[in-house]
């Protein structure tokens, strides 16, 4: 878990997708609507991708993409982000993490 600690320390929108993620693709869409400046790891194209993607479902995110940390805190997946944003939440996050400039 520290390699995902280290991935996203200091950053205010970390997402975690692979490539080939539709649901992951979708999720960056929706954050990026906004405005949003995320940084992007694709576990697919990372040397220790497999070593991410495990220390993810040790964190309880399953399937372990997307998985979207705000403010260096995990959010969760598709799931939860659609729920945030359903309940108006997402944006205050996202301002409140210094992801956003509005």
């Amino acid at each position: 878990m520290d390699v995902v600690n280290r991935l996203v320390e200091e950053k205010p929108l970390v997402i975690f997708t692979k490539s080939s993620c539709c649901i992951s693709h979708s999720v960056m869409q929706l954050i990026s609507s906004y405005g949003a400046n995320a940084t992007i790891y694709e576990l697919d194209n990372m040397s220790n991708g497999q070593e991410v993607d495990k220390a993810l479902q040790r964190l309880g995110v399953k399937p372990s993409v997307p998985a979207v940390f705000i403010g260096q805190k995990l959010v969760g997946g598709a799931k939860e982000i659609i729920s945030l944003q359903v309940q108006g939440r997402l944006v205050p996050m996202l301002k409140e993490a210094g992801a956003l400039w509005v």
